[in-house]
């Protein structure tokens, strides 16, 4: 794959779908865009995105989506602003629509159970029991059924991610749950968020930044004791970390083991709290 003139290319050197979304904004200013958002789409078709995203009703839209065959539809050109964040903050930024690129996977999110079946709370599809794990979201207490991802999506999602990292000098990829931990819950416990940015961020397993807890020590939601812990008990001693960034005296990782019964747990610890071997 690659980017001609803020669109994206194929493996065959023709331009991926392109449906114009109304649902934009301008130009990034210079200097952005500086992440990359992770969403799903919360219904299991790639056509009701589209439907979606092309209605200007929606006020929301993305700059990719990628099915679950790994088709890719493009509604923007990369250097346009376009609606996936809405009210969101990070690293001292808020709005994210204004530093982000965002990447829309087709799946059905948390699900329901209905009549002994998993549904897709918002186009009410059934499910398959194969496509379900069962899990509890970072953010979250309870366990909930959650749609899983395809092999191939997160194949071709990696490669295009790592393309627009590269292309765009992004520092780093999050999930809409990172940025907006009241209201959202995507890519969720299915995703997983952290093989997926080591992949893309273009980290060699032998290059790891790989560290261990020396005490008990809470994982938050952002830098600071002011935001709140993001597992109900904090980090054993000995938990593996990897360190993806600091921010004065606190390390943005994700943990490289489970955590009671969460996969993938990411979040701020203190870092004189954390030592290499």
């Amino acid at each position: 794959m690659k980017i001609i003139r803020h669109l994206l290319h194929g493996s065959d050197g023709k331009p991926v779908s392109f449906v114009s979304t109304p649902n934009k904004g301008g130009q990034f200013v210079a200097g952005f865009p500086k992440y990359l958002i992770m969403h799903y789409t919360a219904a299991t078709t790639e056509k009701s995105a589209i439907t979606w995203f092309a209605n200007k009703m929606a006020k929301a839209s993305a700059h990719l989506l990628i099915d679950r065959d790994g088709s890719i539809t493009q509604f923007a050109p990369f250097n346009i602003i376009t609606w996936h964040a809405g009210e969101s903050q990070w690293a001292g930024l808020n709005g994210l629509n204004k530093h982000s690129i965002g990447i829309e996977l087709v799946n059905g999110g948390r699900l329901q159970k209905t009549a002994g079946n998993f549904v897709c709370a918002v186009d009410k599809k059934v499910v398959p029991d194969n496509e379900v794990m069962i899990a509890r979201h970072k953010n979250e207490q309870a366990e909930f059924p959650w749609h899983t991802y395809t092999s191939l999506q997160l194949e071709v999602s990696t490669e295009v991610s790592a393309l627009l990292i590269k292309t765009y000098s992004l520092i780093d990829v999050l999930g809409h749950e990172d940025i907006s931990p009241f209201r959202k819950s995507d890519p969720g416990p299915a995703f997983p968020m952290g093989s997926f940015r080591s992949k893309v961020m273009g980290r060699k397993s032998d290059a790891l930044d790989i560290f261990f807890t020396s005490t008990e020590v809470n994982i938050r939601s952002g830098a600071g004791t002011q935001f709140v812990t993001v597992t109900e008990k904090p980090l054993p001693l000995n938990t593996k970390v990897e360190v993806h960034k600091r921010d004065g005296n606190w390390s943005f990782v994700s943990v490289l083991q489970k955590v009671g019964a969460l996969n993938d747990v990411e979040g701020w610890v203190f870092s004189k709290f954390l030592v290499q071997r």
